[in-house]
């Protein structure tokens, strides 16, 4: 309870003596005071009687009072006896504000506003922080109560900021950083109507477009305005960001161009779209890679081909761009994390003092998510089927579908977690529907940002022992995992959210289970007939061939020739060059050599028998093949 005896708002009538006395007790009441501060207060109160006259003075004067005065300009202040003005106050560092806040009138709606903040996850000495810097000073100023506090009286403080900055060169960002916190959980606390706006306000259209000539300027705005009818706000972005670079480059080529319908192909487009090979990532300072320049080549080609189609007056007279000026994609393969390396990301984000974003993280690995449709999720996400489990209700995405995809009990203890970790609060808008929705990830008041996720994910990977990992790499991941352990395209392109089969190909192609049950089949068959094949040799002896056994039973491939027979090692091959003489056409024998054909012919039948065994269907072929020949061979020496 406040002392209304000693800290009631003051009528304007009050007597000086009155004043003076409370100020006895208020020193007394903190166990400071001295002579000086007691006659800096008789003087005050002897020029100044009616305290709040004071304020009126020019601030240089105001800001001039003395370290003995100072004192009974905060009590005044405190006791809402004196509004001071805005400029005073963010031009005076109140570093024992606290202690004399301590009884005061003000102190229970500081108290509810530093409870409002730590609820929403606040440390104490950020929430104390905001409190004072932003909060008690609107109180002192405005004499009312927080309930009554209004987004005009936080715009005013910072435009005393504003004016500080110009008059001394004093930067107020930290005064911005806590008023975006303040008008945060002034609005979770229903004393504001609308929640904080982002800390950063992107660039308007006009703004992106600055380096643009300025006779193309409206054409590029224009139809950059017109894509928000048709587009997310994300992928006009992306498309400002890609026709901005197109602009510079017109800029500096040829900065007199007067109209789109200007552009000349072998002038302006052909060399645009050469430069793009040396262009550089402005964040990187990397090459620009060969995704990056299809999608610019696309963005200037779509916005060229688009206005002439609508008909604009200063649209270029026939097409520009074509198919073939785009580079040939890059068929990449999805950059899932390797078993070791997943193994160890998972246990240093099991680890982390920041729970709320990793376990987000580790969500994601576990269901797949896209990180917007992750940072998407509402409250009531996870559904019980009877009979069928608890599923995860996956928010409209990138490709603008919902899908529903079925978690295990790990995954519910997660979202248990994170509900426990999550700050509360009021209902926040959403970004797609503008109705205000419960998000499952909310941190101090506010949704969990992509850069948060981001920076968490690094400071895992880091402490893992890894190199730089994006979050969708966790979607890859989690998809790679679902190939290996047999799960179907179709399966796979509804857990993953996909509309075509091509997307979901990319997994397949990846781990192809055919493949390699067939290499491995074909493997162990060979390995089973033939053994290892003696290494850091370039030429395999006979002994080692054949064991010292009989050259037929040998596992190797193997001809019977004329003069002789030819082994060679699996690993080799097939000769080119085996019994190519009995079947060609310039080949003559007669009688005198039916002995050696005989015997030729029975090897021969023998090998085709052993090739079959040995699983070798070609080279058992070739065999018949030459027992085949043998016999028109032998026939017609018989009969000659």
């Amino acid at each position: 309870m406040q002392p209304a005896h000693d800290y009631a708002p003051a009528p304007e009538s009050e007597r000086p003596a009155d004043v003076y006395a409370a100020y006895l007790v208020h020193l007394q009441r903190r166990g400071r005071g001295n002579t000086a501060y007691t006659q800096a207060a008789r003087s005050f109160l002897r020029r100044w009687p009616q305290v709040g006259r004071w304020a009126d003075l020019p601030l240089d004067t105001r800001l001039a009072a003395n370290c003995s005065t100072r004192p009974f300009i905060t009590f005044l202040m405190v006791s809402r006896r004196l509004q001071p003005g805005y400029d005073y106050l963010v031009h005076r560092k109140l570093s024992s504000l606290w202690h004399e806040l301590t009884d005061s009138c003000l102190e229970p709606d500081l108290n509810q506003f530093i409870g409002a903040a730590s609820e929403l996850g606040f440390s104490q000495r950020v929430a104390s922080a905001i409190g004072s810097q932003i909060i008690a000073r609107l109180l002192i100023q405005t004499g009312l109560p927080l309930a009554d506090l209004r987004e005009s009286d936080l715009q005013d403080l910072l435009h005393a900021c504003d004016i500080r900055q110009m008059h001394t060169g004093r930067g107020a960002k930290h005064y911005r950083a806590t008023t975006h916190s303040a008008r945060q959980i002034l609005f979770h606390l229903g004393i504001l109507d609308s929640e904080a706006r982002p800390a950063v306000t992107p660039l308007s259209l006009e703004e992106r477009m600055a380096d643009v000539p300025s006779a193309l300027r409206p054409a590029f705005v224009a139809y950059l305005h017109r894509k928000r009818a048709t587009c997310t706000p994300k992928t006009v972005s992306s498309l400002a960001t890609r026709l901005a670079h197109f602009g510079r480059y017109l800029a500096a080529v040829d900065p007199d161009i007067v109209s789109l319908a200007a552009l000349d192909r072998r002038r302006h487009i052909e060399p645009f779209i050469t430069s793009l090979t040396t262009t550089v990532n402005s964040v990187t300072g990397e090459p620009i890679t060969v995704a990056d320049r299809i999608r610019r080549v696309h963005a200037v080609g779509n916005f060229l081909a688009e206005i002439t189609e609508w008909g604009w007056d200063d649209a270029p007279p026939r097409k520009l761009i074509f198919r073939a000026d785009l580079p040939r994609a890059q068929r990449v393969l999805p950059r899932y994390l390797p078993v070791d390396a997943d193994r160890k990301l998972t246990a240093a984000l099991s680890n982390s003092t920041y729970r709320l974003a990793a376990d987000a993280l580790l969500v994601q690995r576990a269901c797949g998510l896209r990180i917007g449709e992750l940072l998407d999720l509402e409250l009531d996400c996870i559904h019980e089927i009877p009979g069928q489990g608890s599923w995860l209700k996956v928010p409209l995405g990138k490709l603008d579908s919902e899908r529903m995809i079925p978690v295990d009990e790990e995954v519910l203890t997660l979202v248990d977690r994170i509900t426990a970790t999550r700050s509360p609060g009021r209902p926040l808008r959403h970004p797609r529907t503008g109705a205000p929705a419960d998000f499952l990830f909310t941190h101090h008041g506010k949704r969990l940002s992509q850069s948060a996720v981001r920076q968490e994910l690094n400071r895992a990977a880091a402490e893992a022992g890894l190199g730089h990992i994006t979050p969708h790499q966790l979607r890859h991941t989690y998809a790679t995992a679902l190939i290996n352990a047999g799960v179907s395209l179709q399966a796979l392109m509804a857990l993953l959210g996909h509309v075509s089969t091509q997307m979901s190909l990319r997994y397949a192609h990846l781990f192809d289970a055919t493949v390699r049950s067939e290499y491995e089949r074909a493997l162990n068959l060979a390995k089973s007939h033939i053994g290892p094949i003696p290494a850091g040799r370039t030429q395999l002896p006979l002994t080692d061939v054949t064991g010292d056994g009989g050259w037929k039973d040998a596992p190797a491939i193997k001809s019977r020739l004329a003069g002789g027979y030819c082994l060679r090692a699996p690993a080799q091959g097939s000769c080119p060059y085996a019994n190519i003489c009995e079947h060609c056409p310039s080949f003559h024998t007669d009688s005198t050599h039916l002995a050696v054909l005989s015997a030729q012919r029975v090897d021969a039948r023998d090998l085709a028998d052993d090739a079959e065994k040995r699983g070798w269907i070609e080279e058992a072929e070739r065999h018949r093949a030459l027992v085949s020949r043998l016999d028109v061979l032998i026939s017609e020496s018989a009969a000659g």
